[in-house]
């Protein structure tokens, strides 16, 4: 696999792993500090800027909504984003979960 089709693949995955931890968050909102060291947790080590580079994107697209709340970014999940996160719906850029997939 080319680098760049490897950071491809890093990219769509921590996408969805966003679109993801959102789906299973309380009311479908998190901040960006929380998805940081969630994604960490994941194996996904990237810079908070990167976060807030992906919240951007994926609002962008209309996964999510994102609203500055005091010194931080909250990052809440549309009803598109549902569907993408679930499988119900594909977007270039954002990997697609495969059957049963859970983020265990």
């Amino acid at each position: 696999m080319s680098q760049v089709s490897f950071a491809k693949t890093l990219t769509e995955d921590r996408r969805l792993v966003i679109l993801r931890f959102l789906s299973e968050a309380q009311g479908w909102h998190l901040n960006t500090a929380v998805l940081h060291t969630a994604l960490d947790n994941y194996a996904h080590s990237v810079s908070r800027d990167q976060v807030e580079t992906d919240a951007a994107w994926l609002a962008e697209q209309g996964l999510v909504t994102v609203e500055a709340v005091g010194p931080v970014r909250v990052a809440t999940l549309t009803d598109r984003g549902l569907d993408v996160a679930e499988g119900r719906a594909v977007v270039p850029g954002v990997k697609r979960p495969g059957p049963r997939s859970g983020l265990r």
